[in-house]
């Protein structure tokens, strides 16, 4: 079982790590009420984590036989609750950008366990008895001085004739990005200096077991103070909760966001990363498992503007609940 503490008391652990070149693995929910901190994580077996390959479990090999993985998602009306709660806020002014998050349940002849090692993602972390994540979305890193943050927003299957140059000049999407870039650019002012789009939309493309997903990402840039090791934990809770699954303005879109899911998220959307002793590098948790008493959920959503089509978004989110292999 993950012994959690505080968040604050992460940021605390973190920041006195940081200043003596301590290893270590974080992780905070979404609400910033609850964590873990570990130092020297790749001496533990515990909670397992892969984090751009720096990692604490080797590679597992699996054969290819047939296993089941079923989802039954919420209807679509019930869907249409949360989304109108979350377009009414839209409509008002309160927000312009909103990440709105559904459960799915699920049922799986995979362990929690097993979807870790076989997962083919760019970041995974698993707890016991608790959730996996296979997430491809970086939160921020830290290297030579720099912060680097990586929004994706703007999903298609590429299966679709001409998806990469459908997506790109789809308008609502095309909107979407330009928002949680313009946001992730005035998060990374309030720590950086110098901060600059060094990419702007460029395509991911990510394998899965409802075929391959094109996604859409920028890269931002920004220059830390030389202080920064001593001050990584409060680097990082300062950009909390992240803006691609938030949404903006963050005060207020986070008080519709409440209203519009009716339950806490927990560590889905929360961030996890590993410090090597000079690099950070995170992730923001989605393409999330959790286990709950009555069994396994699939957590995902997608950006809602004044745009959105209800019915279209209710498809993206479906989408997303896929095995990354």
């Amino acid at each position: 079982m993950m012994v959690t503490c505080s968040a604050n008391s992460v940021r605390e652990q973190m920041n006195e790590a940081g200043s003596s070149r301590k290893p270590f693995l974080f992780g905070v929910n979404f609400e910033l009420t609850q964590g873990f901190f570990i130092e020297s994580p790749l001496e533990q077996h515990e909670i397992l984590f892969d984090v751009a390959g720096k990692r604490n479990a080797a590679p597992t090999l699996f054969k290819h036989e047939k296993r089941f993985f079923h989802s039954f998602p919420m209807q679509e009306n019930e869907y249409e609750q949360c989304f109108q709660i979350a377009y009414g806020g839209l409509r008002r002014g309160d927000s312009f950008l909103l990440n709105l998050t559904v459960p799915t349940r699920i049922e799986m002849d995979w362990t929690l366990k097993d979807v870790f090692f076989r997962s083919n993602s760019r970041y995974r972390l698993y707890v016991p008895d608790s959730f996996v994540c296979f997430s491809p979305e970086t939160f921020v890193k830290i290297l030579d001085g720099e912060i680097l943050s990586y929004p994706m927003k703007g999903t298609i299957s590429a299966s679709v004739p001409h998806a990469e140059q459908i997506i790109l000049a789809d308008y609502k999407e095309t909107a979407e990005h330009n928002t949680i870039v313009d946001l992730i650019r005035n998060d990374l002012n309030r720590v950086a200096r110098e901060v600059w789009v060094k990419r702007f939309r460029y395509i991911d493309r990510l394998n899965t077991s409802n075929g391959e997903i094109l996604q859409v990402s920028s890269e931002v840039a920004g220059r830390l103070p030389d202080d920064y090791f001593s001050r990584i934990g409060n680097i990082i809770f300062e950009l909390l909760p992240a803006g691609s699954i938030s949404g903006a303005p963050k005060p207020s879109t986070l008080d519709i966001i409440k209203r519009a899911e009716g339950q806490k998220r927990g560590f889905y959307t929360g961030v996890f990363g590993y410090f090597d002793g000079e690099t950070l590098d995170s992730a923001v948790m989605i393409r999330f498992i959790e286990k709950q008493k009555d069994g396994f959920y699939f957590r995902s959503g997608g950006g809602i503007t004044i745009n959105s089509d209800m019915r279209s978004e209710y498809q993206e989110v479906l989408e997303k609940v896929y095995l990354p292999f």
